[in-house]
C-alpha cells in the first residue's frame, strides 16, 4: 500500500532526513514496495506550500533524497505511492496542494463519481490528476472553506462520505503552517504517531548524505542538532517503544505544540473489506505477507 509521513515542529525549522533517508525502517525503503510515484511537500519561509513529486520510487529518486536532506520546514508531508486509481504519472502523486494546505492519502475509497457530484466547478479546477484521493481532497478543502474552520471542515466531509461512499480506508495527513491533522479510518491500514516526549524529532542542520553513504550507520552529520517534533507515520519508522497506533477513527489534531484526539465518527455505512477488494486494490493496500 501507499505510505504517509508527516512531521511538525510547531516552529522551529528541520529537515526531516533521518526519518526519510536514515531511520531503521526509512521512508526511501519502504519504496522499494510502493515504487509508482515519491512526493515532498513543505512550507516555504514565506509559509506557502512547496512540493516536489515524481513518478518514480522514492529509493532511486536522487531528487527526493536531496530535497529531505536539505529543506527545512516546520512541517513536512510526504509520500509513495502504489497507484490504485489513475496513472503513473506526477499529477497523481502526492501530496496535492489546494487552498495552502498540503494533503496526502493512503488507502482506497470508491464512489468518486459521487464526490465529484459535490463539487462545484470552482472546487473541480483544482483536482489536476485522476486520483480518488485528490477528489475527496477537494471535497475536503470545500467543506472547510464552508464551514470556516479546518477542523469541523475535516468532521463534516468525512461524515458525509462516511455514509454515502463505499471505504476500505481514508487514512490521511493535512497540513497547514505550524498545524497537522492526521486521520485513521477505519481500522483496515494502520497509522502510527510518535510525541516529542517519546522521541520524534526534526534534525536542525543535517545535510544531504550522499547516495553511497546512507547505508552506513556509522556517518553522522556534523552540526546535528535535534529538535522535538511530532511524527506521523504509516507504520513505525525504527523500534522506538514509544510510537502510539492510532485508534480507527481517531482525528488527532496537532497545533501550538499540543495534539489532541477527536472521535467523531462512526462506522462506514459501506465498510469495505479486502474481499470486496479488486486484485490490484488488494495489492496495493496490503503487502504478501498481510494477505
Amino acid at each position: 500500500m501507499c505510505r504517509l509521513f508527516a512531521l511538525t515542529t510547531g516552529g522551529p525549522r528541520v529537515q526531516g532526513s533521518h526519518w526519510l533517508l536514515d531511520s531503521l525502517f526509512s521512508f526511501s525503503e519502504q519504496s522499494r514496495k510502493q515504487p509508482d510515484g515519491t512526493g515532498f511537500g513543505w512550507f516555504s519561509l514565506g509559509d506557502e506550500p512547496v512540493r516536489d513529486r515524481s513518478p518514480i520510487g522514492a529509493f532511486k529518486n536522487e531528487d527526493f533524497a536531496e530535497a529531505a536532506g536539505q529543506v527545512v520546514s516546520h512541517t513536512i508531508v510526504s509520500h509513495v505511492r502504489y497507484g490504485t486509481t489513475g496513472e503513473v504519472d506526477v499529477h497523481n502523486c502526492h501530496p496535492f496542494d489546494i487552498h495552502d494546505r498540503l494533503f496526502a492519502h493512503n488507502g482506497c475509497i470508491r464512489g468518486v463519481d459521487t464526490i465529484d457530484s459535490w463539487l462545484t466547478d470552482v472546487d473541480r479546477a483544482h483536482v489536476e490528476g485522476a486520483t480518488d484521493s485528490e477528489t475527496a481532497f477537494a471535497f475536503i478543502s470545500a467543506e472547510i472553506l464552508r464551514v470556516g474552520d479546518t477542523t469541523e471542515g475535516i468532521i463534516s466531509a468525512v461524515r458525509r462520505m462516511a455514509a454515502e461512499i463505499p471505504i476500505f480506508s481514508l487514512n490521511f495527513v493535512l497540513a497547514e503552517p505550524r498545524r497537522l491533522w492526521a486521520l485513521r479510518y477505519p481500522a483496515n491500514c494502520e497509522l502510527w504517531v510518535l510525541s516529542p516526549d517519546g522521541g520524534g524529532f526534526g534534525s536542525r542542520r543535517r545535510g544531504a548524505r550522499p547516495l553511497d553513504q546512507r547505508a552506513d550507520a556509522s556517518w553522522v552529520a556534523d552540526g546535528d542538532e535535534e529538535i522535538p517534533a511530532w511524527v506521523v507515520a504509516s507504520e513505525r519508522l525504527d523500534a522506538d517503544p514509544d510510537w502510539r497506533l492510532l485508534d480507527p477513527g481517531e482525528l488527532l489534531v496537532i497545533a501550538d505544540g499540543k495534539a489532541v484526539s477527536q472521535y467523531p465518527f462512526g462506522p462506514p455505512a459501506h465498510h469495505l473489506t479486502l474481499d470486496d477488494l479488486r486484485g490490484v486494490e488488494v495489492s496495493a493496500d496490503f503487502r504478501d505477507e498481510d494477505l
